[in-house]
């Protein structure tokens, strides 16, 4: 069994999104198998942006990102749930990165922050990205190449020791019911999973 930590971090906080629905079938898929499991949603979390360098080195995170940096540390497993929203993932939950994954939590710089390569604080984890979108996933693929999930997997998590990261692309969300039914019984499958 597994500790899986589930950062839902869509903006809305309407219990009507479709990402909600996806959150609650794979943590009730997750805890029927006898996983462990920590739910953190962002939406409604007074999260500011970073504005300097000095801020990230430096300054202690927001009180607002703690339960979400406290799941992460915990868990083996992470997963990220997102809308995309203008061909990436939304401001919250970039907002929430920037301060969540600072030196100390994700990095280590060393004492004097002389390490020119940092050592990765978060190896030993796993992690799934579930985005949902208005287009066809296929799409998403082939036309955008798939560009801000292959970033968030190269230049956050694998950066930060995270492997490997598993992604789950779901297009058409205001598809037909049959569509959204399949999608949330396969969420209950990767839960049960703990992948």
């Amino acid at each position: 069994m597994k500790r899986i930590a589930i950062i839902d971090a869509h903006p809305d906080p309407d219990p009507a999104r479709f990402g909600h629905a996806l959150v609650s079938a794979y943590a009730h898929g997750a805890r029927e198998a006898g996983h462990e499991v920590r739910e953190v949603r962002l939406a409604g979390k007074d999260i500011p942006i970073l504005q300097s360098r000095t801020q990230w080195m430096e300054e202690d995170p927001p009180a607002s990102v703690k339960p979400g940096q406290d799941a992460i540390k915990w868990a083996q497993h992470v997963v990220f749930f997102y809308p995309l929203w203008m061909g990436d993932m939304p401001a919250l939950l970039k907002a929430f990165i920037e301060q969540a994954y600072r030196p100390g939590f994700a990095l280590d710089y060393g004492e004097d922050g002389d390490r020119k390569l940092p050592r990765k604080l978060l190896t030993g984890r796993s992690a799934r990205l579930v985005v949902t979108m208005g287009m066809p996933a296929i799409f998403y693929r082939a036309y955008f190449a798939s560009h801000s999930v292959r970033s968030f997997k190269r230049n956050i998590l694998a950066l930060t020791g995270v492997d490997p990261v598993s992604t789950s692309l779901i297009g058409n969300v205001d598809g037909s019911p049959q569509h959204r039914e399949r999608w949330l019984k396969k969420m209950a499958d990767h839960g049960a999973n703990g992948d």
